[in-house]
């Protein structure tokens, strides 16, 4: 059953604290808004494909899955290094190091990798949110 930021978490998130869904919003789309075009060319797709398959991948490591996406793509946009980094900092942040960042994505500047982190982070948050808000939904019901 789908339980998504948009159509469930926003609006308890601001029963439950008003406003903070607004500002918790904004910071993800912020993110999103980013400007990312040189990651997403060199990957040959849109920044907005290209920023979508990192957050749904990031979602699906939570068991977090939409319906309306192609999960097949993000074998196509993410390369193996890239999901390897990617899930490295999502699930054991503890382990990642000033190594692994210059180790990934060689060709690519400081603030591209920051970027990709920062969607890292905030699809996290996200996540997390997404499964505690879910809970008190259930526990309200």
């Amino acid at each position: 059953q789908d339980y998504s930021w948009e159509d469930h978490g926003f609006s308890l998130v601001n029963r439950l604290y008003s406003d903070i869904g607004h500002l918790l919003d904004e910071k993800f789309r912020m993110v999103d808004g980013l400007q990312g075009s040189a990651i997403a060319k060199r990957q040959g797709c849109e920044p907005s494909v290209f920023k979508r398959g990192i957050w749904n991948y990031i979602h699906c490591m939570f068991g977090i899955r939409y319906d309306d996406y192609d999960y097949a793509e993000v074998n196509q946009l993410l390369e193996r290094i890239l999901k390897v980094y990617i899930k490295t900092v999502t699930c054991y942040p503890e382990k990642t190091n000033s190594e692994m960042f210059d180790r990934f994505w060689k060709q690519f500047k400081h603030s591209e990798k920051v970027h990709v982190n920062l969607l890292i982070l905030e699809a996290r948050m996200q996540a997390e949110l997404l499964y505690a808000l879910q809970a008190i939904t259930q526990y309200m019901i």
